[in-house]
């Protein structure tokens, strides 16, 4: 069980075939399950996908979380196509802390300026949670509809 300390260690690693089971039964909120798809059919569009980079956010030796990201390094694109904390693990700090890894995983590339990503809108979206981390409304939207929002890196 991870640390309801806000010192634990957040770290982002790899899937390995001895954590897939774990990282795959992470699940958010009944309320948020409409703005997140499940980690299994993220990991499978990952294998599928050239420009898919994909980690599980761990509190000390907890996984408590999931990311995706969308990388076309020739476009200088990066997204965040997928972002999940477990219901469990909400409001100690661990989706800000993983997302501030994230964002530092993206400053270590070249051209990187910006993190792109997109919301649904209603009640448990993670739209607030974006602009507490500093993303801003780019007036976008995806084909589906989806808001658009940037995260400027530099």
């Amino acid at each position: 069980m991870a640390q309801d300390s806000p010192d634990a260690e957040i770290t982002l690693r790899e899937i390995t075939r001895d954590t897939v089971r774990t990282i795959c039964d992470l699940k958010v909120s009944n309320e948020q399950t409409q703005f997140v798809a499940s980690n299994s059919v993220s990991l499978a569009e990952a294998h599928f996908s050239n420009q898919a980079w994909f980690r599980a956010i761990y509190a000390d030796e907890t996984p408590v979380g999931f990311v995706m990201l969308e990388e076309i390094p020739k476009e200088a694109l990066h997204f965040l196509w997928r972002f999940m904390i477990d219901k469990r693990y909400q409001g100690r700090g661990y989706g800000r802390k993983g997302l501030g890894l994230v964002v530092q995983h993206l400053k270590e590339r070249p051209k990187a300026s910006a993190l792109l990503t997109s919301y649904r809108e209603g009640k448990g979206s993670p739209r607030g949670f974006y602009k507490k981390m500093g993303f801003e409304e780019t007036g976008e939207k995806l084909d589906n509809g989806e808001p658009i929002m940037k995260l400027k890196l530099t």
